[in-house]
């Protein structure tokens, strides 16, 4: 079992309002040498937010063909939404919405890749890519069921 997927972030307190944005909650607050760091549940795993006191830009991982090295991370939402671009347009409004509230925090979803079907292996998923407050694109699948899709 893997017990959390860790990204370093230029601002923690957006990462944050970001992840909690997606559904995540605060578990831990704690500091890593002199940085400020976090684990976040959800979606059914943990991630950990550490903040980089001076950072660089990111390398275009979804967009630069020749980029290599970690990619993104990716949720399952089978079983838990019935159609990926129904969620995916909910969220844009969330973000839409907090974005509106708090602008300093939160800023408009940007998606990366709309909702697509795809074949992977003998399977039919919707797949969808969203970039967090970095940049770092997150993808997000459901296996579409025999029956109602």
């Amino acid at each position: 079992m893997m017990h959390h997927a860790s990204i370093r972030t230029a601002d923690i307190y957006r990462a944050i309002a970001f992840y909690e944005q997606l559904g995540f909650e605060m578990e831990t607050r704690f500091t890593a040498g002199v940085t400020l760091a976090c684990w976040m549940t959800g979606l059914q795993g943990r991630i950990e937010l550490l903040q980089v006191p001076e950072p660089h830009a990111a390398a275009d991982a979804f967009y630069d063909e020749h980029y290599t090295g970690y990619y993104h991370l990716s949720f399952d939402l089978t079983g838990q939404v019935e159609s990926l671009p129904v969620w995916l347009a909910t969220l844009e409004t969330t973000f839409r919405e907090a974005a509106q509230a708090e602008p300093a925090q939160v800023a408009p979803l940007r998606v990366l890749l709309p909702p697509q079907q795809q074949m992977i292996g003998d399977r039919v998923y919707e797949v969808a890519f969203i970039a967090d407050a970095d940049g770092l694109p997150l993808e997000f699948l459901r296996m579409m069921g025999d029956d109602h899709d």
